[in-house]
């Protein structure tokens, strides 16, 4: 009808109502935009090359002749094979698992089967997981668990926060505190450990970043480049871990989960809780350890870079020792656990020999703030 129909409707057709602005047409006309939910092209072919029975699938799983809601569909013949053509227009009401599963059905009535299928072009991946989600029957399944989702959310954010311009630090998100605060048993202490130590990084880099190109420190250009390298990588490993941690104790809580009723089952659940506490043990201790690399990188910014910032170095090495410290709060719960007495006394002993040596850089970071700030 185009403009003249909208005209005539917009007053009257609830359906015609704009979203914006008020149920009137103006004399310059109406720019009308549309949207639609991402469409998949779907095809299944079948073991057969009887097209009919590709027909009469089509008909039982499109919607015009009676079949899925947001199904389209034709049978035709495919390099002499049948197939069912599809688009799928809403992904969200009409799961692709239910559609496949309903043309499975169909073949084995007609004597077929499914031998594979295709897409043509693109599909969300949200479809993709809500299909695996269905086929192994997964129980309160959250997009969270996803490893590549969460890391994919941690780096957001943290590539949020280093570009966020210093006049807007205060709109910084805060969601990982209030994480922490919500209540729940992750993210906790280990996962606070990793990010303190991130931080920490974080402070190494600022320190070093603000060292090179200037003139006055063009003596240890080099070593500060090498050490802001090393930094963000840390910093970005530090914040791998702080998912990490999280899941490692969601991994115990899944293997006391497991059943117990008979000598089978409870011997596969104890193993699984001792293979789970002993990864829940080793998590912190690597953090331990990059934390300790934070440390050590501190201690050099302090003693040769910029003297305007030597107090941000300091903090960053304070940031690494809270995080070995709680870190290591982390390792010693978990390892009270374990059975296995010689895992127990190799973490512990590596555990023991970072916090000596962090004693040691802490000391001397101290000796250098003294000497530098005069």
């Amino acid at each position: 009808g185009q403009y003249e129909a909208l005209k005539e409707e917009i007053g009257t057709n609830p359906l015609r109502d704009p979203d914006f602005g008020p149920a009137r047409v103006g004399p310059a006309g109406a720019t009308v935009i549309g949207a639609r939910h991402p469409l998949i092209a779907y095809n299944v072919y079948l073991t057969s090359d009887d097209v009919s029975i590709a027909k009469k699938i089509a008909k039982a799983v499109r919607h015009s002749s009676g079949g899925l809601r947001y199904v389209k569909a034709l049978g035709m013949l495919v390099e002499g094979q049948a197939q069912v053509s599809m688009n799928l227009t809403n992904f969200h009401r009409t799961p692709l698992a239910r559609v496949v599963e309903i043309i499975r059905r169909e073949s084995v009535r007609y004597g077929v089967n499914v031998h594979h299928s295709e897409l043509v072009g693109l599909i969300p991946q949200e479809a993709l997981v809500n299909t695996a989600q269905w086929y192994l029957q997964l129980d309160q399944f959250e997009r969270d668990q996803i490893l590549e989702y969460r890391l994919a959310d941690a780096l957001k954010k943290n590539s949020e926060v280093a570009s966020e311009p210093q006049s807007d630090f205060r709109s910084l998100d805060m969601g990982f505190l209030d994480a922490l605060a919500d209540g729940k048993p992750t993210p906790g202490g280990g996962s606070a450990a990793a990010y303190s130590g991130a931080a920490g990084a974080a402070l190494v880099a600022m320190v070093a970043r603000l060292t090179t190109g200037k003139k006055k420190y063009a003596s240890v250009e080099a070593q500060m480049t090498s050490i802001l390298d090393r930094a963000e990588q840390l910093r970005e490993e530090l914040t791998e871990a702080v998912v990490r941690d999280a899941d490692a104790f969601n991994s115990i809580m899944a293997a006391f989960r497991m059943p117990k009723d008979t000598p089978d089952q409870k011997g596969a659940r104890a193993e699984a809780i001792q293979k789970a506490t002993k990864i829940a043990a080793s998590v912190p201790l690597e953090v331990a350890g990059m934390a300790m690399e934070v440390l050590e990188l501190a201690a050099n910014v302090v003693a040769e870079g910029n003297l305007n910032a030597i107090s941000d170095g300091a903090t960053g090495a304070a940031m690494a020792k809270a995080a070995m410290t709680g870190a290591g709060y982390n390792v010693r719960i978990n390892t009270a656990n374990l059975k296995d007495e010689g895992v127990v006394k190799l973490l512990l002993t590596e555990m023991e020999e970072l916090e000596q040596r962090a004693l040691s850089i802490e000391a001397q970071i101290r000796v250098d703030l003294i000497k530098r700030e005069g």
